[in-house]
């Protein structure tokens, strides 16, 4: 069994995973409508969007697709926890997402973590970076 967070975009899917892919050292692969037998019920205008997209990272995976803008949502309730190792990899991550985007919590020492921050990323994907104690803390 595993669990894996999927991400809906509005169209930056593609943008969103090839950044995350270097973000996170990981390797993404990305399929979209155009070469799906689903290419001729989408508008001419999406086909090249991504239907499914997959990141594979150190510690974990995240999926990802562009949805139609009558059924996306933006994202609420919830964040992607991301514990990274060590304060000085927690800032460098957290200062990636928050370029263009909007922070909710600061990067700050917290009871629990040396550093711990919350972001929305530039494509509204809500973060929460926990800077594990070790290298760099």
């Amino acid at each position: 069994m595993s669990l894996s967070p999927h991400l809906w975009f509005q169209g930056q899917c593609e943008e969103a995973f090839t950044f995350y892919a270097r973000l996170l050292d990981g390797q993404a692969r990305m399929l979209a409508f155009r070469d799906t037998p689903m290419a001729q019920s989408v508008p001419a205008a999406w086909r090249d969007n991504i239907v499914h997209a997959s990141l594979s990272f150190p510690g974990g995976t995240l999926a990802g697709a562009d949805v139609l803008p009558e059924h996306y949502q933006r994202p609420q309730g919830f964040a992607v926890l991301l514990d990274v190792a060590g304060a000085e990899a927690a800032h460098r991550v957290f200062n990636a997402l928050a370029e263009g985007g909007s922070v909710s919590m600061p990067m700050q020492e917290t009871f629990w973590s040396p550093a711990f921050g919350v972001v929305v990323d530039r494509f509204g994907t809500p973060w929460e970076i926990n800077g594990q104690a070790g290298p760099g803390a």
